[in-house]
């Protein structure tokens, strides 16, 4: 990944809950500028730091493609999802970033949007992405851990998040590489569980995904 912290909503023993990811300063921004190609720090700054401007103008002297990996095979569009900053997603969709790109675990940036939690993020690239066929591709697209982004968000207990999800057509019964399904992945008696679980029920088995 091309953030320490956590992914997929998995964190180590000790490390707080906070947010998706732990922030990134001082000598970690070093290391970070280490990894990434030269042509492609002024990209990667602007997007882990929010700055749309600094973002617009390093696009235009971006002389690759949009999608180019710039570490783990993240994608900017990747990055600006991970790290929560709406702004940034809207004009690398704008200017014809791939939705369906994916890093080197196979997700894709609505796989981090939902892991951060990130609603305005989520509702966006489901808006932004217009055809059906599109979204129900991307709610349906998994990780080398087989997670959804409906897991992502679950394992996260980001409510309105799997709200969003679920309402836009994602399977809460579709099992990861584990056997999990969403639900499972959620704090039991929790109102997320209940959400999931409701939904799981609804959905007849006639049709349930493996």
């Amino acid at each position: 990944m091309a953030v320490p912290g956590r992914r997929n909503g998995l964190m180590d023993d000790g490390e707080d809950e906070e947010g998706p990811f732990d922030e990134v300063e001082g000598e970690a921004w070093d290391d970070l500028d280490r990894d990434v190609p030269p042509h492609l720090r002024a990209l990667v700054d602007a997007a882990q730091r929010g700055n749309v401007d600094a973002l617009r103008l390093a696009l235009d002297n971006h002389s690759g493609s949009i999608d180019d990996p710039v570490e783990d095979g993240d994608t900017v569009l990747h990055l600006s999802c991970l790290y929560g900053y709406l702004p940034c997603v809207q004009l690398l969709l704008q200017r014809g970033a791939n939705l369906e790109s994916k890093d080197e675990e196979g997700a894709i940036p609505l796989h981090d949007a939902c892991a951060g939690g990130f609603t305005d993020i989520v509702q966006y690239i489901i808006n932004f992405a217009g055809s059906p066929d599109c979204v129900e591709r991307m709610l349906n697209i998994t990780d080398a851990e087989g997670d959804t982004p409906l897991h992502h968000a679950a394992r996260g207990e980001h409510l309105d998040v799997i709200r969003l999800l679920l309402a836009a057509g994602a399977s809460p019964k579709k099992t990861n590489v584990y056997g999990k399904t969403p639900a499972e992945l959620a704090d039991p008696d929790t109102e997320v569980w209940s959400v999931l679980t409701a939904a799981a029920a609804s959905v007849p088995d006639a049709v349930r995904c493996q």
